[in-house]
């Protein structure tokens, strides 16, 4: 399918490894330029490298740190110098450490909420106005499985990702007239970094081997397995494209079948 996004440009967080990543590399191959952002230049340089070697979308990076307050205000005036603007945002970040009810003291909950929700929301107000100038923009989400089916052990992802899920819902039903489409995409066991450590934290936790968590997690999956980055940058790339016009306000799930609610 031709995604007909060649030309665009995109603004992808949290992209120097794992998910970002992915979805910087897939919508690059569809043409896109896209500008990487995150905290570790290194990474973030080969990147861009990699995708620039392929010759099909360009690719820049900034550093950037979502817990910087001053990191909207950075991050949109390198997507004006480096891009001319932005088409297409990524909102993604990294989840907050393992923990209970009982961990989330007021400290953490604050720290969290101003990454992992804040940040997000003022940053695409920040671009909103150039997408609505244009009459097309596309606005994804990347969020986590546990706002359909709570994660057990992971309470602050569980409380804090779920405000996302309103603020998107509502911003999509108030841009839609724009050409402007507004989706959450979640992940379920995607074999990532952050998978790795969370089965870790699950080994630690119960006292099994990291390889017996890691099999009855992938039995507890109907797809018998755990989805690959490619899979789900896939279906960010669909969400972001030109064909997906019509889909808005809705949360997706790349989960092999995981979450058992409707």
């Amino acid at each position: 399918m031709d995604l007909r996004i060649g030309g665009k440009r995109a603004l992808v967080l949290a992209s120097s490894k794992g998910l970002g990543h992915g979805i910087a590399v897939a919508l690059a191959r569809e043409g896109v330029n896209v500008l990487l952002c995150g905290r570790s230049g290194d990474r973030l340089e080969a990147n861009c490298k990699a995708i620039n070697a392929e010759g099909k979308g360009r690719a820049d990076w900034i550093w950037a740190d979502l817990n910087d307050e001053n990191f909207v205000d950075v991050v949109t005036k390198a997507a004006v110098e480096k891009l001319g603007g932005i088409d297409i945002l990524v909102n993604n970040s990294g989840g907050p450490t393992p923990g209970t009810t009982e961990d989330m003291t007021a400290d953490r909950l604050e720290t969290y909420f101003i990454s992992m929700v804040s940040r997000i929301i003022t940053l695409s107000n920040a671009l909103l106005p150039g997408m609505k100038a244009q009459g097309w923009g596309r606005i994804l989400t990347v969020a986590s499985s546990g706002v359909v089916e709570p994660i057990p052990n992971l309470a602050l992802s569980n409380t804090l990702r779920p405000a996302l899920v309103g603020w998107s819902k509502t911003l999509a039903s108030e841009v839609a007239g724009h050409g402007i489409t507004v989706n959450m995409l979640l992940p379920g066991s995607i074999a990532t970094d952050r998978l790795a450590e969370l089965d870790s934290a699950t080994a630690k936790r119960s006292g099994k081997s990291l390889e017996n968590v890691s099999a009855e997690r992938q039995e507890r999956i109907p797809a018998g397995r755990y989805g690959r980055v490619e899979e789900f940058a896939a279906t960010a790339a669909f969400l972001c494209s030109e064909p997906a016009s019509y889909v808005t306000g809705t949360l997706v799930r790349c989960d092999g079948g995981a979450a058992r609610s409707l």
